[in-house]
This record gives structure tokens, sequence and C-alpha cells, in this order.
């Protein structure tokens, strides 16, 4: 099991921006996919943005954050971090990072093993 750490929610107004970082403390996540979620009372999970691994450069945002969020990853720190531009208010949901032992980028959370226990964002209007 890959023990999964995000950090970086917080309160923002809208127009604001927020970094997620995701990391995994004992695991390099260089040979993971990577992908963030976001859970809002009322909705299912959907997918925000995701990597494939650190040899798989692709991406994929979701058309509701294409040009506002961008997925990268820092080696150094052995993180995957999503920079959240131009927050809106329906934006505000718990974010979680989840991991998958592959190359290519997933797109379905059921295509991840690994994930991490979520981080609130909140965007005030």
């Amino acid at each position: 099991q890959v023990q999964l750490v995000e950090s970086g929610g917080g309160l923002v107004q809208a127009g604001g921006s927020l970094r997620l970082s995701c990391t995994a403390p004992r695991r390099a996540l260089t040979v993971y996919a990577v992908g963030w979620f976001r859970l809002t009372p009322g909705k299912e999970r959907e997918l925000v943005a995701a990597t494939g691994n650190s040899w798989n450069g692709s991406s994929y945002y979701a058309d509701f954050v294409k040009a506002r969020f961008t997925i990268s990853r820092d080696h150094a720190k052995n993180t995957v971090d999503l920079q959240m531009n131009s927050l809106k208010p329906e934006d505000t949901a718990i974010f979680y990072c989840a991991a998958a032992l592959a190359r290519d980028v997933r797109k379905t959370a059921d295509e991840y093993d690994h994930w991490g226990q979520g981080t609130q964002v909140t965007v005030s209007s």
C-alpha cells in the first residue's frame, strides 16, 4: 500500500490561487501515474487533472479547469502538485490525490489503487 499525503488546501477568495501537493513519504512517485480528484456534496467524485508517470509527459485536464489549473511533478521533493489559479466558488471541494502503478494517464477513479486522505479547498465569493 502506498501512503499518499495531500497538503496545501485552505480558504481563498474567488479569483485567488492555491497550490496543492501530493507526496508519498515512503515511495518514489516517479513510477506512478497520479491524478487529482475532487468531491463535492451531492456529486460524484470527479477527475480534475492527471499525469502519467515520470517517463510519460502527458497530462489531462477536465474541461472545467483547463487554462486555470496545472499539474506538475517536483522530482526533488517527490511531489505531484496542482497549481490552481482563478479559483471559483464552485471549485470548493475536498481534493484527493490518487496513484496508479502505470505509465499512461488514468482518467477514472477505479483505475487508481492508492488514495490520500484529502485536503479541503474552500473558495469564498
